[in-house]
């Protein structure tokens, strides 16, 4: 048994679809995270092998509303993924965390195109009060050997879902352009079911292998959805002067992913995929005909009022009605006609 927290949520309510397609057993959580008590019962109730935690805070409509927040921020995200770890430790459960790898910030020792974070490497962005909870708090999960913490990044779906990072920067007046580590959900997700039941532990970077920047995705957008989008750039540096939280941008190292699963897709092959899905999820699919409509087809009848060569030919209706018409006609005309043919009273006299 699988027991998922995060019901509500955009990640979690695609783990259950996962787990339900795959006929695999599993229930959402109904207790918050910061109730150790009830989060307690609930685990003795339940008694599940594993636990998936996609609850959190991460602000609406974005981080931003994080610095207004704080003592929100710190019940979800510290207090209790803490609680969780802690009690999911005390009764041997495995739990795999979807955390963020938004705890990292390029630096003179990790330059664009350089050097990449690792799973050892501690948190070096406090730039947005997300980030500093979510920093501070994997390094406080370090002391549990029960617990997997993926570091999700930039996540991205086949659709134009609102957590979409695609919709996100499709709606934005201007977009930095900056090569980032980024999730494809529909790569990486089953695979963070199948680290839960291979009991993978400690931290891994949940991202596609390399890093694709914002112009090649929203030129990707243009190509593949909206052949009329522009967009315009502005740099890091203008962006934090409208923003109330500074934003991280990074890349991952993908060693131990691919070290665990040597399949994943890297980030811009795995982006074509994204569009392509997503292109054929959003173009109407044309009406298929019925059985009967088939049936009536293969046997040389009208469908939809027509022939094969596309003439007007009458329905099965209208050929009944035009038969009992004809009918009538016949039997009044053969009426008259024995009408004329009878002699008269005066005609049988004479």
């Amino acid at each position: 048994m699988i027991l998922i927290f995060g019901r509500t949520g955009w990640i979690g309510g695609k783990l259950g679809d996962l787990l339900k397609n795959d006929s695999q057993a599993f229930k959402y959580a109904n207790s918050r995270l910061e109730n150790r008590e009830s989060l307690a019962k609930e685990l003795d109730e339940i008694k599940p092998k594993y636990v998936l935690n996609a609850a959190g805070v991460t602000g609406r409509p974005n981080v931003d509303w994080c610095e207004d927040h704080k003592q929100e921020v710190l019940r979800s995200n510290v207090i209790g993924c803490l609680n969780l770890a802690d009690l999911c430790y005390l009764r041997n459960i495995h739990l795999t965390i979807f955390a963020t790898g938004c705890i990292f910030k390029y630096d003179n020792e990790h330059p664009m195109g350089g050097k990449t974070f690792t799973e050892e490497d501690d948190s070096n962005f406090n730039g947005s009060y997300y980030s500093y909870t979510k920093g501070m708090v994997e390094k406080m999960l370090r002391a549990y050997p029960n617990v997997l913490t993926l570091r999700v990044r930039m996540p991205i779906s086949d659709d134009l879902a609102p957590r979409n990072f695609i919709t996100k920067i499709t709606k934005y007046a201007k977009v930095v352009n900056i090569p980032n580590s980024m999730t494809i959900l529909h790569d990486l997700l089953p695979i963070s079911i199948k680290a839960t039941q291979r009991e993978i532990k400690g931290i891994l970077n949940f991202t596609n292998p390399g890093a694709i920047s914002h112009n090649e995705i929203l030129a990707l957008y243009k190509e593949y959805i909206d052949p009329e989008f522009t967009w315009v750039n502005f740099t890091e540096e203008e962006q934090n002067k409208i923003l109330k939280a500074e934003r991280s941008n990074n890349e991952l190292s993908a060693d131990r992913m691919l070290k665990l699963f040597p399949g994943v897709l890297h980030i811009k092959d795995g982006i074509k995929g994204v569009f392509q899905r997503m292109k054929a999820n959003l173009t109407p699919q044309p009406e298929t005909k019925s059985s009967e409509e088939s049936k009536a087809a293969s046997d040389g009848d009208s469908v939809n009022g027509k022939d094969k060569e596309g003439k007007q030919v009458d329905s099965k209706e209208d050929k009944e009605e035009k038969i009992v018409k004809k009918k009538e006609v016949e039997s009044k005309n053969n009426d008259e006609a024995s009408v004329k043919e009878s002699p008269t009273k005066k005609q049988r006299q004479n």
